[in-house]
């Protein structure tokens, strides 16, 4: 077995860490019985899985997440990609792994904001799809933050739950055609804020930012039941997530940010949106919804 490492952070998910890494497989004479161990968080389990999607035309991948947002999220279904200057994600492919491996224990190791933003895409998950999730979520995540408490049973159960709302989406609908965009909940404004804070932010805390906004924004457009976006509030806010813009990070820019997301349509912006906690909306639209930039800007405001 080789070991081949990339340096941490989001801003090395890129073509050219993708480059380097094949390039080191093909000089060691890798071939296509190789196969590819993603060991770490989101970003080395989305590059190791593009590298296994493209190295000699598909190689098998196996993923062991080591970070909690890898754990619910990122790890299943099978989304490989890096990022470039213009978005996040924008260059990939679908490749299912051949196995997920999960042992919680190693949440322990994690520093405590890393384990914070794991919370952003389990909110996310009660919020499209489980209320009585994201209520016992909320309750206990003091419980799970606290020392110790992201090895015991509650977090065992709640990383469980939240593989099981991902798994059933994705088998629905593999390729996001139609329902698995319910799950870009959040990451529309979200992807757009870690694109233009330069990456300072993490994952899961821009998540939690997009979700704070976007449910603020169905209510705005007379979409979501009232009450929707101060139940998302309350429930990051209790991880301890941030729930608002930056000051220094400009409405228009995030714009201009959105427009390049994978997730737009003929120019205009569609968003997964929140019908209320546990429901979404768009179900006769392709589970996406149609908003004007004089919509949003009066959200970002």
């Amino acid at each position: 077995m080789d070991i081949l490492t990339i340096p941490a952070g989001e801003s090395n998910k890129t073509r050219e860490t993708w480059s380097r890494l094949t390039d080191q497989m093909l000089a060691k004479g890798f071939g296509r019985d190789s196969a590819v161990i993603a060991l770490g968080g989101g970003v080395v389990g989305d590059l190791a899985g593009f590298v296994a999607a493209t190295f000699m035309r598909g190689v098998p991948v196996i993923q062991i997440p080591t970070t909690l947002i890898a754990m619910v999220d990122a790890s299943i279904g099978g989304k490989t990609a890096v990022d470039t200057p213009a978005g996040k994600n924008l260059v990939g492919a679908f490749h299912h792994p051949a196995a997920v491996i999960i042992d919680p224990h190693l949440l322990a190791t994690l520093p405590l904001r890393e384990l914070r933003a794991g919370f952003a895409e389990v909110a996310k998950h009660g919020v499209i799809a489980d209320e009585p999730y994201l209520r016992r979520t909320a309750s206990s995540v003091s419980e799970l933050l606290s020392v110790g408490g992201s090895m015991g049973d509650s977090m065992f159960s709640l990383i469980v739950r939240s593989v099981e709302i991902k798994a059933d989406v994705v088998s629905r609908d593999e390729r996001e055609e139609g329902l698995r965009k319910v799950l870009n909940f959040g990451h529309t404004i979200g992807h757009a804020v870690e694109q233009v804070s330069g990456f300072s932010l993490l994952h899961g805390e821009a998540v939690a930012i997009g979700m704070v906004l976007e449910s603020q924004l169905a209510e705005r457009i007379g979409l979501a039941e009232t009450g929707t976006a101060a139940t998302v509030l309350r429930t990051l806010q209790a991880a301890g997530l941030p729930t608002a813009l930056p000051r220094d990070i400009d409405g228009d820019e995030l714009i201009e940010a959105m427009r390049s997301d994978k997730k737009g349509r003929s120019g205009k912006m569609r968003f997964a949106l929140p019908l209320r906690i546990g429901a979404m909306a768009g179900a006769d639209s392709g589970w996406t919804v149609s908003v004007s930039d004089e919509q949003l800007r009066e959200v970002l405001a």
